[in-house]
């Protein structure tokens, strides 16, 4: 698939992170070893959670803006979840 993604990913220690990519595995994979990210840098190994697809870029970012504004419950409701594990 080709376009750009919202990603929401699921923390070690309970967080949610939001992000963006092209290639949403490989961008997992990136957080997961450590790569280009303080936030998760220390709350690996991250799973996967939730993925949209955006019509652009400048789509993705605000949407990605957008979601990281959401409370947890909102988040959570996002991704399709009723209660925390």
């Amino acid at each position: 698939m080709e376009g750009w993604f919202l990603y929401i990913a699921h923390c070690r220690d309970g967080t949610y992170y939001t992000g963006i990519a092209k290639d949403v595995v490989k961008r997992i994979e990136e957080h997961n070893v450590g790569y280009r990210c303080r936030y998760t840098k220390f709350r690996r190994p991250l799973s996967l959670v939730y993925v949209e697809r955006c019509c652009s870029y400048a789509t993705a970012r605000a949407r990605e803006k957008e979601v990281k504004d959401y409370s947890r419950k909102r988040k959570e409701t996002l991704i399709g979840k009723t209660s925390r594990p």
